[in-house]
């Protein structure tokens, strides 16, 4: 199963470096000459936490191989650099020789700034060459015109000093096809194969040469390794991937014939099996004189295994035509109304294949079920096969892999497919160790070759899969694990370019995170201070493409997508802003208005960061002790906001509309808009509702003076003490230390959340006040509740440990 080896490599690689800001370089004229490994790092927070996290890559990184790798790798993040390269290659003696190439940036970099490296004084070389010591190995350091070039070999950094630089046209042009967008890139040479992972658990397909170069990036997350790249030879090469020349990909249809509780599947498709044949001969894996006529309608061949049982496939386009071209013979033998035949010479068939396809003697058994042939010489197996096709328990239908082909083509060349067993067998031959290796969790994983013109698409997936079968069931999808303890609670937001939700949190040291719904950070992002209230989202271009809208003490951020600040923000500001910034769009047309407090004082400003003059409220008496909010009523708008003890009630342009008729002893709850009356509650315990002549109507809550309420338009719900009341019905909870409640309406259904941050229990309600099935759940914050990702299913997202967040899904 192809390059799962490097990927992994490459994960130790980034646990041992850290904090190391790799891109790619245009320096690939240093990369010595028989370099076999080329690793570009493009998001070094992202792929950092989803080594962390991922279950398959703790697994294996504690290999004898993988740890003598690591400890070859200086720590880059003390560079403080971008654009590093890290050129691995396998010498004469065994033993790995590794290169860093490192562009200098503008402040300079040196190996004395890194604190680790002791260096060895006493070397003396009239080619400025340092020689220095890392975890009881030596390396040897030059500058090249503005590059630090660094090597374990004295040999191959003599060579970069004398600048000695090796023509990589054919290598540089696919390191620029890299997706920078992805966590990592690696890049592979075939032809130097010093370094031999094991790709296939197939000893015929290993032996061959695949292609001369294969590009892969490379995703990984808590629950999934994804892989996406390109494969390439030349013509004029004896690699395995020409035989797909001038064939059209096609459809894999074997899953649907295929028992769901295999261990592997193998799949080959073409549009045309004579020019399939005849890329076999003419790169020399076959001999002209190996034909069989009754191939000709055959579009896709296959193999399939479970627990020491085979079976081959072939699926024709007229499968009687093709059956009678078999000399098969009926014996009377049926199954289920399935007629088992009998075949002489059936070797001749796998020799047609070769090496693609390799298996033992399929002793003559042979069943027809659609358009597929089917050989075995286990007639046990026909049987189970036809049992489950008949049943319509095949792979085709089995959850775990419909997941996991939503990352790959539906289309392609070769498909390879394997569950945690066959996972187990190739992690266990490429390391030797003698460690017992449980991936289980890793019930399906998949590797998939697109044949295009002149190179192949490679897709690589691995990934889990928790059984969903109970109803009304909560499972803990993702524990995602950052840098540092979170300062914030975890936030859900919406990502313009899925229609799904990712997650944004602060940690302790002031770095932002946007992470995705499946656990990938997407960048980090460090700010000045402690971001103020809730994140909101803008459409400043009017184009669908959403903006993060924030502020700090000090600062009003507006950042894009990829965590970049669009101009002219961020605007700083010499006081302290003491409120959320509020996000006004009046007429819904994408006409911001940002409203800033500060202490006493508002002030408005566009969506171009410039004052809105039109706004003629300055300062109110006292400090402004709420966020300002907009509410719409009919046709009228109202900004409003509390200070002192009044309550301000403006037009959109900053004039007062509304009077209250009397002062407020406000309690720390916000100001809603419930019923048509601007509603919120007093030390007394009473809910307050002023109308628009101002007038105050007053309700007893029966509550004590740190109750908490949350409102929608019609409901109301009141957390006093460990009493829930939600419309009129109250729910009696533990005492504990309760987050104030809230309010979440999807899907025509409202749901009310409160987390008790003492005993770190997530209460989830709905609006009749009944407790949804399996809540309780660990949570350390409020709940967020919604619809994440592509399924049907509502998922709830707090923070977990201090540096985790819990993501559950409800069934």
């Amino acid at each position: 199963m192809k390059k799962f080896w490097f990927v992994f490599l490459c994960c130790t690689l980034i646990v041992s470096c850290k904090n190391s800001k790799s891109k790619s370089s245009s320096h690939v004229s240093l990369i010595p000459e028989n370099t076999q490994l080329i690793i570009k790092i493009n998001s070094t927070e992202g792929l950092e936490n989803g080594l962390k996290n991922n279950a398959l890559i703790q697994t294996i990184k504690n290999y004898t191989r993988i740890e003598e790798f690591s400890s070859l790798l200086i720590p880059l993040n003390k560079t403080q650099n971008n654009n590093n390269l890290i050129a691995v290659s396998k010498n004469e003696n065994d033993s790995l020789d590794i290169s860093f190439i490192i562009p200098i940036s503008k402040n300079g970099i040196s190996t004395d700034s890194i604190t680790e490296l002791k260096i060895d004084s006493s070397y003396v070389s009239n080619q400025n060459i340092q020689k220095f010591y890392f975890n009881n190995n030596s390396f040897y350091s030059t500058i090249i015109d503005s590059t630090l070039f660094i090597s374990n070999k004295l040999e191959l950094t003599k060579k970069a000093s004398n600048k000695k630089k090796t023509d990589h046209q054919e290598l540089e042009t696919l390191l620029n096809t890299s997706d920078t967008k992805k966590m990592v890139s690696i890049c592979y040479n075939h032809k130097n194969g010093n370094i031999k992972p094991i790709i296939f658990n197939d000893t015929t397909l290993n032996n061959k040469q695949f292609s001369n170069y294969t590009m892969i990036d490379s995703d990984i997350s808590q629950n999934s390794i994804l892989i996406n790249g390109i494969t390439k030879a030349s013509d004029s090469t004896k690699s395995l991937i020409n035989i797909f020349k001038h064939t059209i990909p096609q459809e894999n249809q074997i899953p649907t014939i295929t028992p769901a509780t295999i261990d592997y599947f193998k799949s080959v498709t073409f549009d045309n099996y004579d020019i399939f044949h005849q890329n076999l001969i003419k790169h020399q894996f076959q001999d002209s004189t190996t034909t069989h006529e009754a191939l000709q309608n055959v579009v896709e061949i296959g193999q399939i295994k479970k627990k020491g049982q085979e079976a081959i496939i072939l699926k024709s386009i007229d499968p009687s035509h093709t059956l009678e071209n078999l000399n098969v013979s009926y014996t009377g033998n049926e199954f289920r109304s399935v007629v088992i035949y009998e075949l002489e010479n059936s070797n001749s068939i796998l020799n047609s294949f070769n090496p693609i396809l390799k298996s033992k003697s399929l002793n003559e058994n042979v069943i027809t079920i659609s358009d597929f042939i089917i050989f075995s010489d286990d007639i046990s197996f026909l049987k189970s096969i036809i049992s489950n096709y008949q049943n319509n328990t095949t792979l085709s239908e089995d959850v775990s892999y419909k997941n996991l082909k939503q990352d790959l083509s539906d289309e392609s060349s070769l498909l390879i497919f394997g569950n945690s067993t066959e996972l187990n067998a190739i992690l266990n031959t490429n390391f030797t160790d003698d460690k017992k290796l449980n991936p289980s969790q890793f019930k399906t994983s998949a590797i998939q070759y697109v044949y295009d013109t002149n190179f192949a698409h490679v897709n690589a997936v691995f990934k889990t899969h928790k059984n969903k079968t109970r109803s009304n069931s909560v499972n803990e999808e993702l524990n995602i694990s950052i840098d540092a303890d979170l300062l914030s609670k975890p936030q859900l937001i919406k990502n313009h370019t899925n229609n799904q939700m990712d997650i944004v949190v602060q940690d302790v040291n002031n770095n932002l995170y946007l992470i995705s719904n499946t656990g990938k950070v997407f960048w980090k992002k460090q700010l000045n201070d402690k971001i103020i209230g809730d994140i909101k989202q803008i459409d400043i271009y009017k184009n669908g493409r959403l903006q993060l809208v924030f502020n700090t003490s000090k600062r009003l951020y507006v950042l894009d997508r990829n965590g970049n600040e669009v101009k002219p923000f961020p605007l700083s500001f010499n006081t302290p802003i003491t409120q959320p910034a509020s996000v006004f769009d009046y007429d819904k047309k994408k006409n911001y208005r940002l409203m800033i407090t500060q202490g006493k004082s508002v002030s408005m400003y566009d969506k171009n960061g410039k004052i809105v003059t039109g706004f003629t409220y300055k300062s109110a008496q006292n400090t402004i002790s709420s966020q300002p909010k907009h509410f719409r009523i009919g046709r009228k708008d109202y900004i409003v906001f509390a200070h002192g003890n009044k309550i301000e009630i403006l037009d959109r342009v900053g004039r007062k509309r509304v009077t209250a008729k009397e002062n407020i002893s406000f309690s720390e709850n916000e100001i809603y808009l419930y019923n048509n009356r601007f509603t919120t509650s007093n030390t007394n315990g009473e809910l307050l509702e002023i109308n628009q002549s101002g007038h105050v109507n007053h309700k007893n809550l029966n509550a004590n003076s740190e109750h908490k309420i949350a409102t929608t338009s019609k409901t109301l719900v009141v957390l006093n003490d460990n009493k829930l009341t939600i419309k009129s019905k109250t729910i009696e909870l533990d005492f504990g230390d309760y987050t104030a409640p809230k309010i979440f309406y999807i899907n025509d259904k409202l749901y009310i959340t409160v987390t008790d941050l003492q005993s770190k229990r997530g209460y989830l309600f709905d609006s009749q006040a009944k407790p949804i099935a399996n809540f309780p759940v660990y949570a350390n914050s409020q709940l967020e509740l919604n619809n994440i990702d592509r399924d049907n299913a509502l998922e709830v997202i707090t923070k977990g440990d201090n540096d985790a967040i819990i993501v559950y899904e409800i069934r």
